[in-house]
């Protein structure tokens, strides 16, 4: 079976989602560390410039969006599964994760004093570098103040709490789900402000929660360097089988754009190859990579076609 590899970096709060849910299903995956800010010229030759991190790759084929790599390694190893049938809102629990709480969270660990333990030991210029390619990557994003953030994600953690008040080990029940990896990456997040993670202190049932989750551990990673993804890519001789399935607005082979519709909203341009009501798929190629298949989930995306010249 064709390698799993991660396109991450150790402080991305998503990447420490998708490491945790490669832990749960106790896959053995090649680790790529990128860049936490542009230029990414390695990635851009697999992405075609899709922002976010992580972003996982098997073969000629990229998957974008932690919601859309849960299914991707669901389908690797399904046992243990994220998705239980004993808990049919755990996606949707994750959905708001991803968004609501994690954009408390940041505010939140971001005021002055989780700002300066979070840049610790790093050059002022580094610090420098950061903001600026964050300010248009999160342009569209009206942001918290740290007072709203601040009861805002006391209120969040209290409900978390009290969900696991009857002595249930994980948000759903007696089995971890999506939502639990979903919002645990939020707290650790938290965790990372050094001293502002004190919010969470009060929360006893949570801590312990997140213990637990974080006990899956990152399964079995290897480091690989930008260069090998790329010579696995265009080496790669295939892509996982796709279609576009009729009655839903565009037909194969049409170019068009996809991008995000809340933040990092740079499209990625291609040949329409795969579309149904979970996934987009586009072709495009790169003197580098070869052609490569990019993956997209529909929830939180928005796809276009592209204008003509």
């Amino acid at each position: 079976m064709t390698e799993l590899i991660l396109h991450h970096y150790p402080a991305s709060p998503f990447a420490e989602k998708a490491r945790l849910m490669l832990g749960f299903k106790g896959l053995a995956w090649r680790s790529v560390f990128i860049p936490p800010v542009m230029p990414k010229p390695d990635l851009t030759a697999l992405t075609g410039g899709y922002r976010r991190t992580p972003v996982l790759q098997r073969g000629a084929d990229v998957f974008c969006d932690t919601a859309l790599i849960a299914r991707v390694l669901e389908t690797q190893a399904p046992t243990p599964t994220l998705f239980p049938a004993s808990a049919p809102l755990a996606p949707l629990l994750a959905q708001w994760a991803d968004s609501t709480l994690f954009w408390t969270a940041v505010p939140y660990t971001m005021q002055p004093a989780g700002l300066a333990h979070v840049f610790a030991g790093l050059p002022p210029e580094a610090v420098q570098a950061f903001a600026a390619d964050r300010a248009p990557f999160s342009a569209g994003i009206r942001r918290q103040t740290v007072a709203d953030a601040t009861v805002n994600l006391r209120q969040q953690l209290a409900a978390f709490d009290a969900q696991l008040a009857d002595g249930r080990p994980f948000l759903f029940g007696a089995d971890a789900s999506i939502a639990d990896f979903a919002v645990a990456h939020c707290v650790w997040y938290v965790h990372r402000g050094g001293p502002v993670a004190a919010i969470v202190e009060p929360f006893a049932l949570v801590r312990a929660w997140l213990q637990r989750v974080e006990a899956f551990g990152h399964g079995r990673p290897r480091k690989m360097s930008s260069a090998e993804a790329l010579a696995a890519a265009s080496g790669a001789g295939g892509h996982a089988a796709t279609a576009v399935e009729p009655g839903l607005g565009f037909e194969p082979g049409q170019r068009v754009n996809v991008a995000p519709t809340d933040y990092g909203i740079d499209p990625v341009a291609g040949e329409l190859v795969g579309l149904t009501a979970d996934e987009v798929v586009v072709r495009r190629t790169d003197e580098r990579a070869g052609t490569v298949h990019v993956h997209f989930p529909r929830a939180g995306f928005q796809l276009k076609k592209e204008k003509s010249s």
